[in-house]
């Protein structure tokens, strides 16, 4: 399948203690094909965010076959998987996660920065993705300056600059009033859609959920088709 980009199968993910080893993701089957929209609800503490931090490269499956975007991330090495964070995924989380002495157009850019090593250019992304979200008035404003639902554009915009194949969301309009969510709700899928990125949303929300064309349930540590 020529446009397959994340092939997971028989994943699991222990977390051991001394007192007991707590199974979170356990034989999980997951195929997602390029530009698909994908939606994983389930209750607090299931594993949702467990999963998407597996599918970033920010953490490493027990056991099981991971493959994304022709990369094994389970036996890929640290500087691999650096690259991969870098260049193929962007993340969005609950909270934005914006340096607070940095301005948006100076957090927006710096993803490209480190990652190409050019300024001008980096800058200029970085100018028209915060356009794109309607923060060109915004630029030099500092994060205690913005409003939560513009601290949230800050944060979509920089993890788009880098065009990333994949978007992990977590809990992306979680921390939002509902007008607010609502205008990250429609750029996050207006974004994926222009850029042909695969989206991936974890949410509580069933009706941001809803908007996804895959839409999925996890449970007992698997994801059943909802």
């Amino acid at each position: 399948m020529n446009d397959l980009l994340i092939y997971c199968k028989q994943l699991n993910k222990t977390f051991k203690s001394e007192a007991e080893n707590l199974e979170i993701i356990k034989n999980l089957d997951l195929s997602v094909r390029k530009r698909e929209q994908i939606s994983i609800t389930g209750p607090s503490g299931c594993g949702k965010s467990t999963l998407l931090s597996i599918l970033g490269g920010l953490d490493r499956p027990s056991s099981g076959t991971l493959e994304v975007a022709g990369l094994d991330l389970v036996h890929a090495d640290e500087k691999l998987l650096a690259k991969y964070r870098a260049a193929t995924v962007g993340f969005v989380f609950q909270f934005h996660y914006l340096l607070k002495d940095f301005s948006a157009l100076e957090n927006t850019m710096l993803p490209a920065f480190m990652l190409s090593g050019k300024k001008s250019d980096a800058e200029s992304k970085a100018k028209e993705l915060l356009n794109a979200v309607g923060l060109s008035d915004r630029l030099h404003h500092l994060p205690a300056k913005l409003s939560g639902g513009e601290r949230q554009r800050v944060a979509l915009a920089r993890a788009l600059i880098n065009r990333p194949a994949i978007i992990l969301a977590d809990e992306p309009t979680g921390n939002l009033d509902r007008q607010s969510a609502m205008m990250v709700e429609k750029l996050l899928f207006d974004m994926a859609d222009s850029l042909d990125t695969t989206l991936i949303l974890v949410t509580h929300d069933t009706n941001l959920a809803a908007r996804a064309g895959t839409r999925f349930v996890l449970t007992d540590g698997s994801l059943v088709p909802e």
